[in-house]
């Protein structure tokens, strides 16, 4: 069967007998037989059927008590609690939708180990007195209660009804197939994923998960790459996660060194972002940034004055670094409500001085130049400054911290870096600040690190207006960083380097051995290295909105 559309979602409503419990707890058969259900009538519409008012309240207690009496002996299905934990964890609403009774739901989640009636934001039985399942009245009522639309709800079961009210609805099913389809139905099934077991589900479940402002997740890029082999020999930097830049070889006595990204944070200063952020990349790997393409894309209303503005600091920023603006392509668009610029920028390196990130070795030093978030405190500073005052922060330091902007090349320190021969591999902080570029070093180049979390230096600027606005520093934006590893014997003198040059330079940690990932310490013990789902200042912007 071929995959769903990938529909985003928001919630999960899951059947509860035979789903999130094991199945076989309740075995239909014998209540049908004390209440002489035919076997093509569903027990609960058999039940409504009765006229016969005391024989009618007489099956219905039957019914409650088989019922109850099931839900104490059932047990959780294998892996229902870690899959609500993890629906929870991603943001997810999650409900249960049941044509049992809220009793039975409460006595049968008693058996659970970590789940509760609290770990749910919606419980859905019998008792509520909308039309059961097959009915789509449940669905549809537990999406309007979330504000949801119908198509924005995962339903899970195990059963035919659950299935059928899901395609009524019009929201994603996936048909847990426990055995508790009788043969003569199965032909009859309409749902978009079929499973065996809950554990399948987390694949499905992420899928369609809304995905956060800025980088893709990590795993998620190398998966993404991982589908795409680069055949040609004159390749000789291919993709990958912390790979910034392309490498390649055409012909001649000199390599290429190519790189392309979007401004996507930045309100103002576009054309200062656009060359600093992708020339910062070509500089990490030895590289002299020597040509760009621009593609300039416009929202609908914007002035003449405006494009002049964009343009002409496009132009004063090439200028300034040397770079030769070549080509690229303008539109007024309404793809974008605010200008964007996303550069492609060539430069060019003598083949034994380019620097490769797999060139790092255990025992190698790890340096980070300036302090963290130079770029998101000047963001901060620019497009906050009212709020910071407003807070009581002085004036004059968020004045000195709008300027941080120009902090933000880290062009000088890499050559002064490349020109000594001492490093072994560079790159920049950007989007997720320095944790995600430290994740990032380590898996470029294979191996593990070791950080010292109180060495990090921070700006007192960037510390108070992280501390006022609740964002941690770490996650925040970084451009105007630069972290390079090099031998341990090479660390002081190349930090003297930077140092006469002006630049801080600071050792943060150690290469520890082959591998991948980042150990950290803090007070002299063991410490968990933060990790970010998205940059700080995307979530600054939306706590604003």
């Amino acid at each position: 069967m071929d995959l769903p559309q990938a529909t985003p979602i928001r919630a999960l409503l899951f059947d509860f007998d035979g789903t999130l419990t094991n199945p076989g707890a309740l075995d239909f058969k014998v209540i049908r037989q004390e209440l002489d259900c035919p076997g093509d009538v569903p027990v609960l519409e058999f039940i409504e059927t009765i006229t016969e008012k005391a024989r009618r309240e007489k099956a219905r207690q039957a019914l409650d008590d088989f019922e109850r009496r099931g839900a104490a002996r059932s047990r959780p299905n294998p892996f229902a609690e870690q899959i609500v934990r993890q629906a929870r964890t991603w943001g997810l609403k999650v409900g249960i939708l049941t044509r049992n009774t809220f009793e039975c739901v409460k006595i049968a989640l008693a058996n659970f180990e970590t789940l509760s009636l609290d770990d749910f934001d919606l419980v859905l039985t019998r008792d509520h007195r909308i039309a059961p399942k097959p009915d789509p009245a449940g669905i549809q009522a537990a999406a309007a209660s979330w504000k949801l639309e119908p198509e924005q709800v995962m339903v899970i079961g195990d059963f035919l009804f659950d299935l059928e009210a899901g395609r009524k609805a019009g929201s994603l099913t996936v048909w847990l197939d426990v055995g508790t389809v009788p043969e003569q139905f199965r032909s009859q099934l309409d749902y978009d994923y079929r499973v065996t077991g809950l554990d399948q589900l987390l694949p499905i479940i992420q899928r369609h998960l809304p995905l956060a402002a800025g980088k893709l997740p990590a795993p998620f890029l190398e998966e993404l790459l991982n589908q795409f082999t680069v055949c040609d020999p004159s390749v000789i930097v291919c993709p990958g996660t912390g790979q910034d830049t392309a490498a390649v070889k055409p012909g001649n006595d000199r390599l290429l060194v190519l790189k392309s990204d979007p401004i996507t944070f930045a309100t103002d200063n576009l054309g200062l972002y656009t060359v600093a952020v992708n020339a910062n990349d070509i500089a990490t790997s030895g590289a002299q940034p020597r040509w760009m393409l621009a593609t300039v894309l416009l929202p609908e209303g914007i002035t003449r004055g405006q494009v002049r503005e964009i343009f002409a600091s496009l132009h004063a920023a090439c200028k300034k670094a040397g770079i030769s603006l070549c080509g690229g392509h303008s539109e007024i668009t309404d793809a974008v409500n605010r200008p964007l610029v996303s550069a492609a920028m060539i430069g060019t390196v003598a083949p034994g001085q380019l620097i490769t990130k797999e060139n790092m070795r255990a025992g190698d030093k790890v340096i980070l130049t300036k302090k963290v978030a130079v770029e998101g405190t000047a963001i901060i500073a620019r497009q906050f400054g009212t709020q910071l005052e407003a807070m009581g922060i002085d004036r004059g330091l968020i004045a000195a911290a709008r300027r941080y902007l120009d902090k933000i090349s880290i062009l000088p320190e890499a050559r002064i870096a490349a020109a000594t021969g001492q490093v072994s591999a560079m790159h920049d902080v950007t989007e997720g600040g320095v944790a995600t570029a430290v994740a990032e070093l380590a898996i470029a180049g294979g191996c593990r690190l070791l950080i010292d979390l109180d060495r990090i230096p921070v700006y007192r600027a960037t510390r108070i207006f992280c501390r006022a606005l609740g964002i941690d520093p770490l996650g925040l934006i970084g451009s105007g960083s630069l972290l390079l590893t090099c031998r341990p014997r090479s660390a002081r003198n190349l930090a003297a380097e930077l140092s006469r040059a002006g630049i801080e330079a600071t050792v943060i940690g150690t290469v520890v051995e082959r591998g991948e990932g980042v150990d950290a310490r803090a007070n002299g013990k063991k410490a968990q290295w933060p990790e970010f789902e998205s940059d700080e200042i995307t979530r600054l912007f939306s706590k604003q909105n």
